[in-house]
């Protein structure tokens, strides 16, 4: 696969937060570039500001200072409805709480994005097919979350990422309730899906299992880019 195009580009990015009207500073003047078909992590401690980072380029924050550009548009240059849209049809969110609709089985939690982007019936169920298969799961369309392992909701949420066919994956620390081995195989999962599509991935994690499969590694801490490593 080969790597063109920059799909995120964040330039002078910072962040201050208040707290009880003292600032703050989350992000310090970040300078990022991913380019299409990446599989990228972003990692550091707790308040090194790799989660902040992935909310500002998922447009779910807005930045003190600075612009960040996806997929060619400058999300600072949208309206709230203009945003809004853009996120549901570029963007596929992974979080470590899995978010699945209680109410929903899998087959129509896979779907939902599909159903807000109005894509026809036919076409929804022939990708709500197909994913189920390549994630292992053809036979759990018509089951409840509650009556699925960890791993299962978790895969149903990668499963919903993907399925609408978004310009790139963000996930926050998306293995942090699942034990190593189950951990070990979403994850090899993904980044054969990556491989096989090109899609592009950002995780935010402290996850070692993440760090080893990962192809960049981009090490945060107090607030600035310490490391930027690419590797195969």
């Amino acid at each position: 696969m080969t790597l063109s195009e920059e799909i995120i580009s964040a330039k002078g990015v910072t962040k201050v937060y208040s707290d009880n009207g003292v600032p703050v500073p989350a992000l310090r003047g970040v300078d990022l570039t991913i380019r299409r078909g990446e599989f990228t992590a972003l990692v550091g401690p707790s308040g090194s500001g790799k989660t902040t980072l992935l909310n500002i380029i998922s447009g779910l924050d807005i930045p003190s200072e600075g612009e960040v550009w996806l997929n060619g548009n400058l999300l600072s240059g949208m309206s709230g409805r203009e945003l809004s849209d853009f996120r549901r049809d570029s963007i596929g969110f992974i979080f470590q709480a899995y978010n699945l609709i209680p109410v929903l089985t899998v087959e129509e939690n896979i779907e939902y994005v599909m159903l807000l982007q109005e894509v026809p019936k036919q076409e929804r169920r022939h990708r709500v097919s197909n994913i189920l298969r390549t994630i292992g799961m053809a036979d759990f369309e018509n089951r409840l979350p509650t009556q699925l392992s960890g791993g299962q909701q978790q895969r149903v949420a990668v499963a919903r990422a993907m399925v609408s066919e978004p310009a790139i994956i963000l996930a926050d620390e998306p293995t942090a309730n699942l034990d190593s081995a189950t951990s070990g195989a979403l994850l090899d999962m993904m980044r054969t899906l990556n491989q096989d599509t090109g899609m592009t991935f950002v995780f935010s994690t402290h996850d070692g299992s993440v760090m080893e499969r990962a192809r960049r590694l981009i090490i945060l801490k107090d607030g600035r880019i310490d490391s930027d490593t690419s590797r195969e």
